[in-house]
């Protein structure tokens, strides 16, 4: 079975760009789960959100990251931002791959975050406000099924891939790819 590597933290801790550097670093395949889900679907999850709600949403978010869990070749997978919210996702989560939890301030994601359109949890409400709430609740989360956490704050995302793949070195999954 391969080994993955998966970036958890919340909507705008900088998954995406941070995973994408990571897999071009080491040689691996990328992989944005919010994008694969959005591909199964055959619509935006924005869409989705409004006409099926949050719940029938998590659930095809679980089966999407199951899916990438089992992908053959070595998998930077960035996750949505509630792939933590049912535990079965934290399991497989802590057991099929190696967790990094990006952590940054609400504060600083909402300034990053200003304008955004695309994530349906902070549309229409005051984002700094949903951020701290969805810390609240996701931190402890995010820190559960972590291997190891990163702080976004005070790097950019091209220092926060290299200390991923040299953690990744570290550990001895660097025969995963050519990090």
């Amino acid at each position: 079975m391969a080994k993955h590597l998966a970036l958890v933290g919340l909507p705008g801790s900088g998954k995406s760009t941070i995973g994408r550097q990571v897999a071009r670093q080491g040689g691996w395949v990328f992989v944005d789960a919010d994008h694969a889900i959005e591909e199964r679907l055959g619509c935006s999850i924005k869409d989705y959100f409004a006409q099926h709600g949050e719940a029938a949403f998590r659930e095809i978010e679980a089966q999407v990251l199951r899916t990438l869990l089992q992908a053959p070749q070595p998998t930077v997978i960035a996750t949505g931002g509630g792939a933590v919210l049912k535990p079965e996702n934290r399991v497989a989560l802590r057991e099929g791959c190696t967790v990094f939890y990006l952590h940054a301030a609400p504060e600083d994601i909402a300034r990053r975050l200003r304008g955004d359109t695309v994530r349906p949890l902070l549309q229409g409400v005051d984002a700094l406000q949903r951020l701290q709430a969805l810390q609240k609740v996701r931190g402890p989360l995010y820190r559960e099924v972590a291997h190891y956490v990163l702080d976004t704050q005070r790097n950019n995302p091209t220092q926060v891939a290299r200390k991923i793949c040299m953690q990744v070195d570290l550990a001895g999954l660097s025969g995963l790819g050519s990090i």
